[in-house]
């Protein structure tokens, strides 16, 4: 399956993302509102940040898919990841005035106990969050998504969001008061440190950085091939969830031309195999003692 068949695939989980967002977070803040509790509030502001996310998600999927042109030689591929990027700043910006929202309310003292479906609806978005999370998981593995991904984790830490938001108002109906919008301020330090694992991770490759461990692992699989004597440089980058690699290596100096492109084609073809690369420019050079 080509990565332009993965990306349409992939399009499915944003799409799930999206409709659970939008009904969670609709039915949050309306039982937030007339139940009186901030952490739930909190959890459904994060939900509605999670909407605008999955559809940059989505928005970045559909502009991967176009072709390369005359101006993109290389395809559209990092338009899902500029979609997290900018996802990250709106979540950022939410989580932001949940935090100061809640912090007023602590200093003001201004508590009370919310009623008793918010905690239910909490433990119900929960479960219904950790659904959503194990689906997306496991389409990201199968059309290899690295955006679809990040959607899953974002999935996971937001139904582990809900049971926080449900420990608060349950706690508050014991007289403590307090553990709401301390709730609903935990929920805006969640949903800060998500915007900013995201930014960092976008960012990253944006910038052209790639992992470490993993270049080791391509050099390594170029290594093995038996004609190459010597790696001499690789590089690594990421466009979108495909890696582009180019490489310089050292063969025999008295083969032919054409054998030199054989073994190029050969690493090319080993990269594909073991490192599911679809994209590696092979540099020869003779080998010198």
């Amino acid at each position: 399956m080509s990565e332009y068949e993965n990306l349409k695939r992939g399009e499915r989980g944003a799409w799930v993302s999206i409709v659970a967002y939008l009904v969670l977070a609709s039915a949050k803040l309306l039982i937030a509102y007339t139940g009186q509790s901030e952490a739930l509030r909190a959890d459904g502001l994060n939900n509605t940040t999670d909407v605008v996310a999955s559809i940059a998600v989505l928005v970045g999927l559909k502009i991967s898919r176009k072709p390369p042109d005359e101006d993109h030689h290389y395809g559209h591929f990092r338009a899902e990841t500029i979609a997290s990027l900018i996802a990250a700043f709106i979540m950022m910006t939410v989580g932001i005035e949940v935090i100061i929202g809640t912090v007023q309310d602590l200093i003001n003292q201004e508590t009370s106990q919310p009623s008793l479906l918010t905690a239910w609806t909490a433990l119900g978005a929960a479960g219904i969050m950790f659904g959503v999370y194990r689906y997306n998981l496991n389409l990201s593995q199968k059309v290899n998504s690295p955006s679809l991904y990040a959607a899953a984790q974002d999935n996971r830490s937001d139904a582990l969001v809900s049971i926080g938001a449900c420990v608060g108002i349950f706690g508050a109906q014991f007289g403590l008061f307090w553990l709401d919008p301390l709730a609903g301020f935990i929920v805006g330090l969640i949903i800060c440190k998500t915007a900013w694992d995201i930014f960092k991770e976008a960012t990253h490759s944006l910038t052209d950085g790639y992992e470490e461990g993993q270049l080791e692992h391509i050099r390594s699989t170029i290594s093995n091939h038996p004609e190459v004597w010597a790696v001499k440089d690789v590089k690594a980058r990421l466009q979108g969830s495909q890696t582009l690699v180019e490489a310089t290596i050292h063969v025999d100096p008295h083969i032919t031309i054409q054998q030199g492109h054989d073994i190029t084609d050969e690493v090319e073809a080993l990269l594909k195999k073991e490192n599911d690369i679809r994209y590696a420019h092979i540099h020869i050079e003779p080998y010198e003692e």
